[in-house]
């Protein structure tokens, strides 16, 4: 009897197992016949498929090895780089020194220390039809120039509001300036470039040269934007060539309630005592294009910048590349709009490709055929 019931229960469990198996297999089936679920399936295993970092580790350790090898040699590279851009900040200061007889030239014209030849002063239209037009009425407005000459004509010195004008134009600057800085900014006579010595770190220093003025009695303000040109020991592959990593301002001496950059309020204080109440005056800052020399220290020992401070940061060592790279070589065109213009149309075309290529992710591949070949 024992050998019997121990068979039956074996056959029992059996069934119940193939039974199982066989509606867990139809189960399967049915799942398997779902369109959307294969959809999502599909999704997951192309996802990981594609996904680099999930690639590599499929490898072989051997491959892995051969990897490894490779990022050492893109180290080295960023290394190579790294003094290639060194040899470029020694390049710039070499053509720097070339430059700067042309704008010390500039300067006087603009202060109206010297006034330019005739030879200097010839610009010809790159519109031919233009010159050309130029050329037929320039007779018949000889009489009246004549009579004009007689008359007193203002002629004021240099070219006035040259760097302030700048500032309007552009936008980057004309947002840091306040009302009150207005005036100042008109006693700016020149802003020049200066690179690092050879053997010292890469650095630039912006200066500010300002006629006297009743404001400061500084009469250059400086900007020292310190520059890194090597990769960083702990993300190598991030290098893309020189970054400013911290600047310094200056001091500027200002003349006697002239300090654009704090103003004066005054509180009421009431005595828990007494009860009395009593005025006090206090110093607070004050937006002004002139803080810009006094600028925030980027963080050390391991302390981070809060979100604004970074921002603020990163907006200072923009405007200081903008000064460095654009304003400086190219005064005249952005005091009279031209270089304004040329940086708009250049924004707006970027903006009309990114378009045309987002219009075409929905079209078809008819519509791709027409787009590559423009690319």
């Amino acid at each position: 009897m024992a050998d019997n019931s121990f068979s039956d229960g074996v056959s029992s469990d059996s069934l119940e197992a193939a039974k199982n198996a066989s509606n867990t297999e139809k189960l399967t089936d049915q799942v398997m016949q779902n369109p959307q679920v294969l959809a999502a399936l599909q999704e997951r295993l192309d996802n990981v498929s594609h996904t680099p970092s999930s690639y590599i580790e499929t490898l072989p350790k051997a491959v892995k090895r051969r990897i490894n090898a490779l990022k050492q040699l893109q180290v080295k590279c960023a290394h190579i780089e790294a003094k290639f851009y060194e040899e470029v900040h020694d390049l710039e200061r070499k053509y720097a020194a070339l430059y700067q007889p042309l704008f010390d030239k500039r300067r006087e014209f603009i202060t109206g220390d010297i006034e330019p030849t005739d030879a200097e002063s010839e610009w010809h239209s790159e519109s031919e039809e233009e010159d050309k037009l130029a050329g037929d009425m320039k007779n018949k407005v000889v009489v009246a120039e004549k009579e004009a000459a007689t008359a007193e004509e203002p002629n004021p010195k240099g070219i006035p509001e040259f760097w302030f004008t700048i500032f309007r134009n552009v936008d980057m600057l004309s947002e840091l300036v306040q009302e009150y800085d207005e005036p100042i900014l008109k006693h700016l006579q020149d802003i020049k470039v200066k690179f690092s010595d050879p053997g010292q770190p890469m650095s630039f220093v912006l200066e500010f040269h300002f006629e006297p003025n009743d404001y400061f009695t500084n009469s250059v303000l400086t900007k020292t934007y310190k520059m890194k040109s090597e990769p960083d020991k702990a993300d190598p592959f991030s290098f893309e060539g020189p970054e400013i990593v911290d600047c310094d301002g200056c001091t500027i001496d200002w003349k006697k309630g002239k300090n654009v950059t704090v103003k004066t309020i005054k509180k009421k204080q009431k005595h828990k005592g007494r009860g009395t109440v009593r005025t006090i005056t206090k110093q607070v800052p004050n937006d002004s294009f002139f803080n810009f020399f006094s600028p925030l220290k980027a963080s050390g020992d391991g302390e981070s910048l809060d979100e604004d401070s970074e921002f603020t940061l990163a907006s200072d060592f923009e405007i200081g590349h903008f000064f460095r790279e654009r304003i400086v070589p190219r005064a005249v065109l952005y005091f009279t709009g031209e270089a304004i213009e040329d940086d708009d149309n250049f924004e707006e075309g970027e903006e009309g490709e990114e378009e045309e290529l987002e219009g075409d992710e929905e079209g078809d591949d008819e519509d791709d055929a027409e787009i590559n070949p423009k690319v």
